[in-house]
């Protein structure tokens, strides 16, 4: 029986690569959609009437975009270091 390597970690390459004016473009723009889809939500909401379902469902993902748009922007991935 052969015995395998004790850590096999894969190289993960970030999402854009190392271009930081992609990740700048690709995150602003999400953030940006995300602000929009939030915009149009609270337009759509009339002042003291009860929120509807789908205006709640319209600001939950407007704040899901908004949040990986920063996800892009940080670019978190392969920043952590493994301790063994």
């Amino acid at each position: 029986m052969s015995a395998a390597p004790e850590s096999i970690v894969p190289d993960r390459k970030p999402l854009f690569g190392d271009c930081w004016g992609c990740r700048v473009l690709g995150g602003g723009g999400l953030v940006l959609s995300g602000a929009y889809v939030f915009n149009v939500a609270r337009k759509a909401m009339k002042p003291g009437g009860p929120t509807s379902m789908g205006i709640v469902a319209q600001v939950t993902f407007a704040a899901c975009v908004a949040a990986f748009g920063i996800v892009v922007l940080t670019d978190p991935v392969g920043k952590s270091t493994r301790k063994t």
